[in-house]
Order: C-alpha cells, then structure tokens, then sequence
C-alpha cells in the first residue's frame, strides 16, 4: 500500500473512531426517552449494559491480542463497534439497541487494548512517554468527538436517531479497510500452553487481575475509590445529564449536552496535562476536593436552576476527573515495575468501572421511585459524602516512594 501516514497515524485514526462510536448515543438519551416512552432507569439500564460489555471485554479479552495480534483484533474490534452503530440506527425498540450497546461495549475494550499495543509496536525507538501521549489524545480525543458530533447531529439534521450514527460508522468502515493495507507489526507472541489444551483454553480467557502488596493495599483502595468516584461522575452525565439539563438550566437539546460532556473530556485532558509534575499525593487531595466540589455544585444547581452553577459544576467535574486519572496511575506506577504493571493496572479499572455501573443504577431506581430532582439530591449528597471520606483517609495515609526501576 502506498500509504502517505505512517502506521502510528492509522492506528491512532482507528482508536479515535473506536471511541467516539463508544460515547457517541450520550446525548441521544432524551431523544430514546420520548420515542419509546422510557423511565430514567431504563436509560441508566441501557448505559449500564455498555459498560458491562467494556468490563467483560477488559477482564476476559485481553490476551487475544497477545494471541493474534494488535491489528487483528483491533479490526476486529472496529468491525464489532461498526456493526453496533449500525443496529443502533436501525433499533426499533429498547431490547435491540441494548444488544447494540452491549456490542459496542465489547467492541471498546478490544479497539483500547489491541490499539494502545499497535502504538507501541508501529513505533519501536520512540521515546515511550510520546507513544502514551498520543494513545492518550486519540482516547480523549475520540471520547470528546462521540457525543459532539452525535449532538451537532442530532440537533438540527432529520431522524436523528438514525443520522446521528451515520457518520462516525462511515469513518469506521474507513478505518477497517486502512488497517486491513497496514503491514510490518511484529507477529503476536504465542503463549506458552496450546489453546487445544483446557489448560490452554482456561488460561486464555481467564481474568488478568493482579492484588496489591500487602503493604501498599491502603493507598492502592484510595485510588481505586477515587476512580470509583470520578467514573460515578462522569458517567451520571453520560447517561442522565441530557434528561436532567432540561429541568434545572435554561439551555438544552442534544447539541448541548453534547458539549457539555465533550467539554469534561477535554478540559480533564488539559487539567492532566498541567498538574503532571505535581506530587501524587498533593494530586490524590486536590482531586478528592474537586470531586466533594463538583458534588455540592450539582446540589446547588438543582436547587436554584442557575446556569453559571452549572457551568461551575461541570468545570468542577472535569477536574476532579482529570486530578483522579492522573493520581490513580501515579500510584499504580509507584506500586509496580512496567513489566509488571499490566495486572494491577486491570484490577484498579475494574474498581473504576464498577463506578459506572453501581452508582448509576442507584440513580435509575431513585428517579423512578423519588423524581429525577430528589434522586440527585440523594446521588450527589452521598458522592460528596464518599469523596470527603476518601480524602480524609488520603491526607491520613503515607505516601508511597517512588520506586527504583530495574534495568
């Protein structure tokens, strides 16, 4: 293939299109919610559906792309992540566009995983701190342009519950037929057992999760939590924020909760960027505040309807994700050596993706049983509550040194 882009660019193009199919049915919600008629926890369901699909696909896909290699599954992966967009478009009722977004989930993890891999192969020599920076922007990037677009769609272009997907399942499909001209990865390193073997088969698909040392498992379970939290946040605006932004601010509609979410993503990145010298347990703080903050924000914007409130809320938001990012894999760096990093680094997104699955289905069933207005008093009132704990432990705990690396 006579290719101007090196391969970095393509795989790079293909995670970015990976995640923004992902995040792109974010602001679509509402739109579902007076089409079928659908209760806010049928909403937080159809989210939570999703992220069980990523978690499986964490914990019980990753060695594939040991096995065959990162541009196999991550053609794999986009071709999964195409399909569901397309039964989203074409979803007639809530069963169908649950299968869509449970595809979508597995399709995610597979794109993240095999691409973070295929960076680092297509680019051998490379100072590694450049290849994570730009795994991390095309992640961001792509988690950003999902709802945006999906909203900038959905706004103003006719059946926006079709056309919103259009787009990004073409540039996907585009990505598909890219990756399948790409030559000159390294072959996939083959495990040691046989997969004819049950041995084989059971070690294939068996979790990869790795515990903390004994004696780092406090601050270990901070992080987590903090994650936990952060996630929780996050998500309550992917999943409710278009519902609830029509009750309690002026502006609404899917190009504005599109950019609301688009804009946590983007302004976290940035606030990542900038505290990336600071101490990890100075970050661990700032960002258990931020998070008890982004909280009471929301509280105050339920209660009054002000919009420079909910513009605060949101800023807010966007910092404590980013500060709980960067002090969550600070402190997974601190704990690990890199050849070791892989499985402890899976234990602490379990802990983080638990946090957008069991807080959120708690804010689904007090919607339904308390008004949407109540139950995020309740959310909120109980997620600053948790943070403020987190913290007071934090400042309370050691910080870990930083440790020696092996040659």
């Amino acid at each position: 293939m006579q290719k101007p882009w090196s391969p970095v660019v393509w795989i790079g193009y293909a995670m970015c299109v990976g995640v923004m199919g992902t995040a792109l049915a974010s602001p679509l919600y509402p739109l579902y919610q007076q089409a079928w008629g659908l209760r806010p926890s049928d909403i937080t369901h159809i989210f939570v559906v999703y992220m069980f699909g990523a978690l499986a696909s964490l914990m019980f896909l990753g060695r594939l792309t040991q096995r065959y290699g990162a541009l196999s599954i991550l053609r794999t992966g986009l071709v999964l992540m195409t399909a569901g967009l397309l039964l989203s478009a074409l979803a007639w009722n809530t069963p169908v566009f649950m299968l869509a977004r449970t595809m979508i989930g597995l399709a995610s993890g597979m794109i993240t995983t095999s691409a973070s891999t295929g960076m680092v192969q297509a680019s051998p020599g490379r100072d590694p701190r450049r290849t994570a920076a730009l795994t991390s922007m095309a992640i961001t990037l792509g988690f950003g342009l999902g709802p945006l677009v999906g909203g900038l769609i959905a706004q103003w272009a006719p059946w926006p519950l079709v056309t919103a997907y259009l787009p990004t399942a073409a540039m996907g499909l585009l990505a598909v037929y890219a990756l399948h001209r790409l030559e000159g990865l390294p072959a996939p390193v083959q495990d040691t057992l046989p997969p004819g073997t049950w041995r084989g088969v059971i070690a294939q698909w068996r979790p990869r999760m790795t515990r903390p040392p004994r004696a780092r498992r406090r601050q270990f379970w901070l992080a987590s939590m903090g994650a936990f939290s952060a996630f929780g946040m996050f998500s309550l605006y992917s999943s409710l924020a278009p519902s609830f932004m029509r009750e309690i601010v002026p502006w609404h509609g899917p190009a504005v909760s599109g950019l609301s979410i688009a804009m946590i993503l983007f302004l976290s990145s940035a606030f990542q960027f900038l505290v990336r010298n600071w101490r990890t347990k100075r970050v661990v703080l700032t960002s258990g505040v931020a998070l008890v903050l982004c909280n009471l924000l929301l509280v105050a914007t339920t209660l009054t309807g002000h919009t420079a409130v909910f513009v605060a809320a949101v800023l807010m938001t966007a910092f404590g994700h980013g500060l709980a990012s960067v002090a969550g894999m600070g402190v997974i760096s601190k704990l690990t050596q890199p050849h070791e990093r892989g499985g402890l680094l899976s234990s602490y997104l379990i802990v983080g993706y638990l946090g957008t699955i069991v807080p959120i289905l708690g804010m689904g069933w007090l919607s339904d049983h308390l008004g949407l207005h109540r139950a995020l008093l309740v959310f909120c009132g109980a997620m600053a509550l948790l943070c403020a704990t987190v913290t007071f432990l934090a400042a309370r705990t050691e910080e870990i040194p930083v440790p020696q690396q092996v040659p």
